[in-house]
């Protein structure tokens, strides 16, 4: 029997001008007067709308804060013109507005809750507008590409070697070796983590994409499915380059605020971060550390019930 999820007492979507362009949010909640958590998602190019039912199924975040789900410039059914206005850079800038509005709302410090590209966003963002966050869950954060790029081919060789089978051998081939600079290599890639079980665990590439596609259809419908889709690689061939030279580790972002970094044991693409140094490194007095068993990339979905209880102490 699939239980139901409890009604919101505050469920509202809306659209905010943002630096030159129009964003929407939902903001989500079960009762008025919770703490705001602010979710950053993915990417680069993934939207988010798609996935509220699925946040709030797994984690449950709105028992016990205000969630607003942020639609970053771009993403989902945006104009092809704003999706092609994407930088790292400008999303980070749209991220710092965002926290504005949200704290001039709430009138209350916020947790960033970053997934991915998301919480290196989010730990960019918290070192620039500090006085606005409460503190920082870092979900698999990209840190540096290049040391994630090269641990990913190393990964993947060793694999498919061990695997053998000529269908695996001729994709590897075809994906060739790192920087992934456009998004048929990013995507060639996600395809074969997905294969050895490191993005979400039990999923293939296929399946979580059709569970995606249907997600995106109820909550943008075929067209801005469609739309959404040309987004993200729009979106893709910019960010990515924007992404090759990344490294917060020779450059440390200077955050107050304590961040509390999140790792599945089985996320190939962090695996170069997983030191016990890095509290050190990165985030204010009681910053974390975590690896988490049974869980890939996608740790919040694999192991929502860690990841939730960390939000519940941050």
């Amino acid at each position: 029997m699939t239980t139901k999820t409890p009604a919101l007492a505050i469920d509202e979507t809306m659209s905010l001008p943002i630096n030159g362009s129009q964003q929407r949010i939902r903001l989500c909640a079960m009762r008025t007067g919770l703490p705001p958590l602010l979710i950053v998602q993915h990417g680069p190019g993934f939207p988010l709308l798609h996935e509220v039912g699925k946040f709030r199924r797994r984690l449950d975040l709105e028992r016990d804060h205000a969630v607003v789900y942020w639609e970053q410039r771009g993403c989902g059914n945006a104009s092809a013109d704003e999706a092609r206005r994407v930088s790292l850079a400008q999303q980070i800038d749209d991220l710092q507005a965002v926290l504005r509005w949200v704290a001039d709302r709430t009138r209350r410090p916020i947790l960033l809750f970053g997934v991915s590209v998301g919480a290196t966003m989010a730990l960019l963002a918290a070192a620039r507008d500090g006085e606005r966050v409460r503190a920082v869950i870092a979900n698999s954060p990209d840190l540096r590409t290049r040391d994630g790029d090269q641990a990913v081919n190393a990964f993947l060789q060793e694999r498919v070697r061990r695997a053998g089978t000529p269908r695996l051998r001729r994709a590897l081939a075809t994906l060739g070796p790192p920087p992934y600079l456009d998004p048929r290599t990013f995507r060639r890639r996600a395809v074969l983590l997905a294969e050895f079980g490191t993005i979400e665990r039990g999923k293939t590439f296929h399946a979580s994409f059709r569970e995606t596609l249907a997600a995106m259809i109820r909550c943008y419908g075929i067209v801005g499915t469609v739309k959404a889709l040309r987004n993200l690689n729009i979106i893709q061939r910019r960010m990515l380059a924007d992404m090759a030279p990344l490294d917060l580790l020779a450059r440390p972002p200077q955050i107050a605020a304590p961040v509390h970094f999140v790792f599945g044991e089985q996320d190939v693409l962090t695996a170069a971060f997983m030191s016990n140094e890095l509290p050190g490194r990165i985030g204010g007095p009681g910053t974390t550390a975590v690896r988490v068993p049974d869980a890939g990339h996608l740790v919040h979905f694999d192991r929502p019930d860690v990841v939730r209880s960390i939000t519940d102490l941050a």
